[in-house]
């Protein structure tokens, strides 16, 4: 079993400090990022805010588009909205692949006798 399997790619486990701590940058950057829609942690009932792994990875891109690939803030926007459409349309792709083969199979068994 991997660590993902274990504990969850999705599952909001790291308060901001830890998370800042992890990326190397300030709370502030979190809260920034945040607040411009390029991250949404998950908040607790106190209305902490909380990341996943799958944020900090998130946050990583955003960081290496824009330290090693030198596009700004505003390009950065672009392109991570762009990836979470590309994101959002190959899971609809494997949906529509996974649907035909049930109905593929679904006429197989209909045609024989």
């Amino acid at each position: 079993m991997t660590t993902e399997e274990m504990f969850g790619y999705e599952e909001p486990c790291f308060v901001i400090s830890v998370a800042a701590r992890m990326l190397g940058v300030q709370t502030q950057t979190l809260r920034y990022y945040e607040r411009i829609g390029l991250v949404e942690p998950h908040r607790t009932g106190g209305n902490r805010r909380v990341y996943s792994r799958r944020d900090i990875e998130r946050v990583r891109r955003i960081r290496n588009l824009m330290e090693d690939l030198g596009v700004n803030l505003a390009g950065v926007e672009v392109v991570m909205r762009l990836m979470d459409r590309l994101h959002y349309a190959n899971g609809e792709v494997q949906r529509l692949h996974e649907e035909n083969e049930q109905l593929k199979g679904m006429l197989r068994s209909a045609r024989r006798p």
